[in-house]
């Protein structure tokens, strides 16, 4: 049924071309399937219905604007609240760590517990509010640069998805601060770039830009969020 009312609605994409297609396979029972062609451009509308989530996983960390299609218009994946809320634990958690580390008073005192504990949920304000700063300087940019781009209210919705699910490279921020090394900044440093990437290629697959116009939005996504750290900075406030 919710296959069907994607094909009325004309959801899915060829992984391709980005044209719209109306199946991805026609089943011809006995579990005889076909995969659709794309009218367009004559190749599989989604060859990655049959390939393992792990090829798929590995297509999406390689920013294949192919897997990226076949995520965002031909599954129906709802975990980008979660995954957004874990990516901010993670850099919360990060950013906590390194204010302990910073911190030379170690008195059991349960005050000193309790203000730690503090710390770690101002580090999670203070990185929902950096991240949604972020988002907002792209969808400012994408909206002044391409209106037509964004016109209806579902179109803002797959954006920020897309921005959301492109954000799962945060997860190796646990992994990089677990096995500290002496090359762990620039690991950290590798992360954002990768995140950045990651942002850049949803931004690209889901309004169908070309290179230039992402990193544009992207660019001014990052000063309104620098904007955020300097005026939390002039409030006094370790970020």
């Amino acid at each position: 049924v919710l296959g069907r009312a994607m094909a009325a609605r004309g959801a899915y994409r060829c992984i391709e071309c980005n044209r719209e297609a109306t199946e991805l396979y026609r089943d011809y029972q006995r579990g005889v399937l076909r995969i659709s062609i794309c009218k367009s451009c004559q190749k599989p509308v989604d060859k990655y219905i049959e390939y393992d989530p792990v090829i798929i996983l590995i297509n999406a960390v390689l920013c294949k604007a192919q897997a990226y299609r076949h995520i965002l218009f031909n599954t129906k994946i709802n975990i980008h609240g979660k995954l957004c809320v874990f990516c901010l634990l993670c850099e919360a958690y990060l950013r906590w760590l390194q204010l302990q580390d910073s911190s030379q008073n170690t008195d059991p005192d349960d005050l000193i517990r309790y203000a730690k504990e503090w710390d770690f949920y101002r580090m999670f304000g203070i990185a929902s509010l950096e991240q949604t700063s972020f988002f907002i300087g792209i969808f400012i940019t994408l909206w002044w640069m391409t209106p037509e781009m964004l016109k209806r209210k579902s179109d803002f919705i797959l954006l920020l998805k897309a921005l959301l699910l492109s954000t799962y490279g945060k997860l190796l921020l646990i992994p990089a601060v677990i096995w500290e090394h002496d090359y762990t900044p620039l690991c950290l440093a590798f992360i954002k770039v990768f995140v950045l990437i990651s942002n850049s290629q949803a931004i690209r697959v889901t309004l169908n830009l070309n290179r230039i116009l992402p990193w544009f939005a992207i660019f001014f996504g990052l000063i309104l969020e620098n904007g955020v750290v300097c005026l939390f900075q002039k409030m006094g406030w370790d970020v």
